[in-house]
């Protein structure tokens, strides 16, 4: 090896142009194929993969930077048959991940609020039109119920106003027997002259019932009547015999026989009930009971008129 040689060429001292000057072409250098352009030039043409390297690492392939394409990238017009027909995502059915649906529960929510704000409006609606119906009503029955109490009531009951003790027509009582309504004689002073006669047969008789009775104790039981000579009727209270009769004497002296001259009052002091009483007027065997029944009422304490 003479100075300035150095021997084989070594990679560093490579020219890969060396072919083209007269000093390159002096040593040799021919244009490459496969080394450097020089004889025994170190080629570095390596097959893939072969290279190795203190760990074999996975090639993962790189995204290009924004605007630069991918080596690995395919246009999709490329492809067999042309690009894929776009497609529409579905939207998720599940409950789990993704999207969610529209909030049925709310909506139903709303839904139902609206009918029963409907409803209510329409309950509201209709209390009212009840309320007008009835009034109307109660004005519409008032002439009828004024004419019903006219006439003569065939309930056993008879009730006065708050504060007052009971007093009824004969006529407007429970009636059994023979006993029966009349108007031909004069001077009664029930309403219409109507009286109650056909008593002068055992079983015949008048029942009342009523109530207002302010406390239980000691009263007047006043009846008015007509006879022409004295009779006599039992009276029971309650269910019970009173102590006496009903005496039913000829005080105005009749001695003619003309029922319309013989009205006048009596009276017997049964012990009532507080509240509901009932007392009958009856014909019973050895009573004398040819008198006509006109009114009945009560009053307080044992008085006599």
């Amino acid at each position: 090896m003479t100075p300035g040689d150095r021997g084989a060429s070594t990679p560093e001292d490579d020219d890969p142009f060396g072919y083209l000057y007269a000093d390159g072409q002096a040593r040799g250098a021919q244009p490459p194929s496969g080394g450097y352009g020089y004889p025994n030039s170190v080629s570095r043409v390596r097959t893939v993969g072969e290279r190795q390297y203190a760990q074999p690492q996975a090639t993962v392939p790189q995204q290009g930077a924004y605007g630069q394409s991918n080596a690995h990238y395919q246009a999709p017009e490329t492809l067999p048959g042309g690009a894929p027909a776009s497609r529409q995502p579905m939207p998720p059915t599940g409950g789990g991940g993704g999207r969610r649906g529209p909030n049925t529960k709310g909506l139903l929510i709303g839904a139902i609020a609206v009918v029963a704000a409907v409803v209510i409006g329409i309950g509201v609606a209709m209390i009212n039109g009840n309320t007008d119906d009835d009034k109307s009503g109660s004005q519409a029955d008032a002439s009828p119920a004024q004419s019903q109490a006219e006439k003569p009531s065939s309930s056993t009951s008879a009730s006065a106003p708050a504060g007052e003790l009971p007093k009824t027509d004969a006529a407007a009582l429970q009636l059994a027997g023979n006993a029966t309504k009349a108007s031909d004689v004069k001077g009664a002073q029930a309403a219409g002259g109507t009286y109650v006669g056909g008593l002068n047969s055992v079983g015949s008789s008048v029942t009342w019932t009523f109530d207002n009775v302010p406390e239980q104790g000691a009263y007047t039981l006043f009846a008015h009547f007509s006879v022409v000579d004295d009779q006599a009727m039992t009276v029971t209270v309650n269910g019970k015999p009173f102590g006496s009769k009903l005496p039913l004497k000829n005080y105005t002296h009749t001695n003619d026989g003309d029922f319309s001259k013989g009205w006048t009052t009596t009276f017997v002091w049964p012990t009532l009930d507080k509240g509901h009483n009932t007392v009958s007027v009856s014909c019973q065997p050895g009573d004398k009971c040819d008198a006509l029944l006109d009114q009945f009422w009560i009053k307080k304490g044992q008085v006599k008129s």
